[in-house]
């Protein structure tokens, strides 16, 4: 608890010193005059100094656990039985420990989670796609994980309590901290029906390289990251890159080909990413076997339902007008007689009709009163 106090989340120098000595000891070190945390490799006076400014504040944790456990927290740490080991696979930039706040089992969740993360400013597409992926994965018994954020981050959310799903957020400030503010009703409610955690100690503000670095627990978290919407600089596809890392899933949704929210996303893919439209294509992507998402395929027209010989007999048909039944034969290479069967076969469906002699297909309006040919 100390020394998420003392340093930044994702200071991979720092972690390992801290795998190194283990945390008392790197307290130790950090607090004391005694010339051992020169010996740490790369520390320098400078580097130093920062640290221990820092430790002056940490020298009461105890009172970082009061305040998280006025809110419902806990700390939750490497070795606890709650703690999600996919974040090893960070190495030296794991976090420290995680502040968590919700009744739920974090490493229970983390095991079958999809993150969802896209643009702030999101487009009404953006975020009734967002909210259509977290409200389908919730349905099919996926967490829902994303950062709180306005746009893509709280369309997920909502989608997934929508249907009463899970969804967790990782915040970038402490859990006890409410930002953005205008989100204060959504991060309550997943405080009370979901999970929100952060590598920050309670009351810590958020500040830009922050929201970057948490980017790296949502990918390490999950299965995979789907990117709704995302600019070429947006800090969601340092998300899906962090994924693609990780060996994780990395997944986009695509948008116009014109809209500059769309752009990332459409880069991500043509790379690594992998395209889907909705939440059973994720959960096949991210899933066991068995987790498929249904055929896709148009719409089955009645002539779709005929036999290849019929089908023949009625393309044989000339778009206007009436041919005899010989004709109709030697075009579609089979004998009179079959051709005269086939073609009673297709009056009874009401695909062609008798004009004296001849038959003609029936005519078919269409929305410009133009007659088509029949079945299509």
């Amino acid at each position: 608890m100390a020394l998420t106090r003392i340093l930044e989340p994702g200071d991979e120098r720092a972690g390992r010193w801290l795998r190194e000595t283990g945390p008392v000891e790197l307290v130790r070190r950090l607090t004391t005059a005694d010339g051992s945390a020169e010996q740490l490799p790369g520390m320098t006076a400078v580097r130093l100094g920062g640290y221990r400014l820092r430790a002056a504040a940490a020298a009461e944790p105890e009172r970082d656990l009061a305040a998280v456990a006025a809110v419902g927290g806990r700390f939750v740490c490497p070795g606890d039985r709650e703690w999600p080991t996919q974040l090893d696979d960070l190495g030296d930039a794991r976090p420290i420990g995680l502040w968590v706040r919700g009744r739920s089992d974090l490493r229970l969740w983390a095991l079958r989670s999809v993150a969802v993360v896209g643009a702030r400013a999101c487009t009404p597409y953006g975020a009734h796609m967002a909210a259509h992926l977290g409200s389908g994965l919730a349905e099919r018994g996926w967490v829902v994980v994303s950062g709180a954020a306005f746009g893509v981050d709280g369309s997920a959310h909502r989608g997934a309590l929508a249907v009463g799903g899970a969804t967790m957020a990782v915040l970038a400030c402490g859990v006890d901290v409410t930002y953005p503010r205008g989100h204060a009703e959504l991060i309550g409610r997943m405080a009370e029906q979901g999970l929100i955690m952060s590598e920050l100690p309670p009351g810590d503000h958020p500040t830009r390289s922050r929201f970057i670095l948490r980017n790296r627990v949502i990918a390490a978290l999950t299965r995979g990251t789907v990117v709704v919407e995302a600019e070429y600089r947006s800090g969601s596809l340092v998300t899906a890159r962090s994924a693609q890392r990780l060996g994780r899933f990395t997944i986009g949704v695509p948008g116009p080909a014109t809209s500059g929210l769309s752009a990332g996303v459409h880069e991500l893919l043509r790379g690594e990413g992998v395209l889907v439209t909705d939440a059973s294509e994720v959960a096949e992507l991210v899933g066991d076997i068995g987790d498929l998402a249904p055929a896709r395929r148009g719409p089955v027209l009645p002539r779709d339902l005929l036999d290849a010989v019929t089908a023949r007999v009625l393309e044989a048909l000339p778009y206007r007008g009436a041919v005899d039944g010989r004709e109709v034969a030697r075009t579609a290479g089979i004998t009179a007689d079959e051709a005269l069967g086939r073609l009673y076969e297709l009056h009874s469906l009401g695909f062609v009709e008798r004009e004296g002699d001849g038959w003609r297909l029936t005519p078919r309006p269409t929305c410009n009163g133009d007659a088509r040919r029949g079945g299509t």
